[in-house]
Formats: structure tokens, sequence, C-alpha cells
């Protein structure tokens, strides 16, 4: 399992990477600079620091990413859960909740998926 922080700006550039992997470093340039508003030598240092990490490889100027989104939103989800919410799903749902309306879809899948991790 991933076991890497990543800070907002690694996320965002690892959402860039996962939603267009494999990748030309040049292309992934282009595209940080558009949506993030960063110059090559920024994103040449990210590249470089999340290939160190061990959450992407860049080989022949082709990035690609060696973790999952998923892996990195569950583990950062068991976080947010652990460190806010004293380990306690039903306490965070119950506060996510909170005065809001969900869909009876959105209810539906809920209750299947705690039926899933049930069995």
């Amino acid at each position: 399992m991933v076991r890497h922080k990543l800070f907002d700006a690694e996320y965002k550039f690892m959402c860039i990477i996962w939603d267009n992997e494999p990748i030309n470093s040049t292309e992934l340039s282009r595209i940080s600079s558009k949506l993030l508003g960063w110059k090559k030598p920024t994103t040449y240092t990210m590249i470089r620091k999340l290939a160190e990490k061990e959450l992407i490889v860049n080989e022949n100027a082709t990035v690609t990413a060696i973790v999952k989104r998923e892996q990195v939103q569950k583990y950062e989800s068991e976080q947010i859960i652990e460190k806010n919410f004293d380990g306690s799903l039903p306490t965070f749902l119950s506060a996510f909740l909170d005065n809001k309306k969900i869909t009876k879809k959105e209810a539906s899948e809920l209750k299947r998926i705690i039926e899933e991790a049930t069995k």
C-alpha cells in the first residue's frame, strides 16, 4: 500500500499523470503549465521528486505512474478518518452527512458497499 503523504501540488500533478499516462515529459510540462501554471523546471523537479518517492517512473522521457489513484485515495482517506475521527467510519459518515441529503441512488450504492465489506 502507498505510505506516502502527497501534498496538494503533488496530488494535482499525479492526477494529470493518471489522466494521461503514459505521457511524454514534454507534453506533461505543457499540460502542467496550462493547468497548474508551472514553468518547465518546476515540472521536471516534480517528476524527479515523485520518481525518488517511487510513485512514478520516467523512462526515455515517458512518465508512468507506479501507484494507482485508488491506492493514494485509500491511504489519504484512511489517514483523515484516523486523524480526525479516531478511526471511526460511522463518526466520519455522521459528520460528513450532517444536514445533507443524499439521493436514493447514492444511499443504495452506500448500502451495497457496506454489504460487500461485511461479507
